[in-house]
């Protein structure tokens, strides 16, 4: 009698034993799936806009072309006014994050600078005059389509578009948020080091 109950108490904590581990397989199996899927989704945003500038230059095209040996010159030029909307942001496929399952938390490590996402201009020829043997053609044009957007790329650095957006940062940070708690999951980006603004919003977070 006492030894069918020690085997029944014996066989109940080997099955409870069993059905723990069990649980507890599927459980990390589940959250590291949830850890798969959110860092999938983060990546998934691509790019975000933060910044917007819009351009208006006035751009010069002149081209020369010699033949006949180069004793005949034959001159090509227009006035070209470049508009042009510049978009400014981050691409968050370049975020350094880990997944700590344990915690149910992404860590942040590092968020990558802002950079220039797309440059749409938008051409108005003025004063086109073609030469005698040397006329636009639409390669030309296409090729002035490229020289307009790397004027307007060159422009951008003094026009204070990065750090405008370099200011949106917590923004940026907070959709990331906002996507981690999708989940029910929590975002750490306390390693942080990239504006005043951030750090002031973690200090109102802890108060």
């Amino acid at each position: 009698m006492i030894e069918a109950l020690l085997g029944l108490i014996l066989g109940a904590i080997l099955m409870y034993g069993l059905f723990a581990m069990f649980r507890g397989k599927k459980r990390k199996e589940r959250t590291e799936r949830q850890s798969t899927v959110i860092l999938d989704k983060i990546r998934n945003v691509c790019k975000l806009v933060s910044v917007e500038g819009d351009f208006a230059e006035i751009y010069h095209y002149e081209n020369t072309k010699e033949s006949f040996m180069n004793l005949f010159t034959s001159k090509k030029k227009a006035l070209i006014i470049i508009k042009a909307k510049a978009h400014i942001g981050y691409d968050l496929k370049k975020l350094a994050m880990r997944a700590d399952t344990e915690r149910k938390t992404i860590v942040l490590k590092n968020f990558p600078e802002p950079e220039i996402l797309s440059i749409e201009p938008n051409l108005q020829y003025y004063d086109i005059k073609n030469g005698f043997f040397n006329s636009f053609s639409p390669e030309d044009l296409t090729q002035l389509n490229v020289e307009a957007k790397d004027h307007i790329k060159q422009k951008i650095p003094e026009s204070g578009l990065m750090d405008s957006a370099k200011k949106e940062a917590l923004q940026a940070v907070l959709v990331v948020e906002k996507i981690v708690e999708t989940i029910g999951w929590t975002l750490d980006y306390t390693s942080l080091e990239i504006t005043d603004t951030i750090q002031n919003h973690l200090e109102e977070k802890t108060a």
